[in-house]
């Protein structure tokens, strides 16, 4: 009988840091949406210093980016946004968002005229990350 009252107590204790380790490996595999974009307007910003005129910049992906990823948008100055999905129904992280914006040498979006980005700014409310996602990212990605 104490046995398995150790074990329940252990068990109850385990159970929900489980569960949480385990939405943040699903995170960080979202997170890896953001490589392709990220390198792509990295690449832009250092050759030529000037968001596209258009707005385009041919990395955003419009619905099944990936298993939790449903979909990639990038803004006028180069904030990536990802859509979250695949999470079984769990409205902590079903289609709420992820934001990864760049940062020039001033710590503000870059605006171009030839200013490269230095940093990227990862999860962070103030650029759109949904607040409840927070306790779930893992710390890399926690702007």
């Amino acid at each position: 009988m104490i046995v398995v009252a150790i074990i329940s107590v252990l068990a109850s204790i385990a159970l929900p840091a489980i569960r949480v380790s385990t939405v943040r490996v699903k995170l960080s595999e979202a997170i890896l949406a953001f490589a392709a974009c990220r390198t792509t307007i990295s690449e832009i910003y250092q050759s030529e210093g000037q968001p596209p005129p258009d707005g385009i910049w041919n990395c955003e992906v419009a619905q099944d980016a990936s298993r939790y990823v449903y979909q990639t948008r990038v803004d006028e100055v180069g904030k990536i946004t990802i859509v979250l999905q695949g999470f079984g129904g769990d409205g902590r992280l079903d289609t709420r968002e992820i934001t990864l914006q760049p940062l020039d040498n001033t710590g503000n979006p870059p605006s171009g005229n030839g200013a490269p980005i230095r940093i990227w700014r990862c999860g962070a409310v103030a650029d759109g990350t949904d607040s409840t996602l927070l306790p779930y990212l893992p710390n890399s990605c926690r702007g």
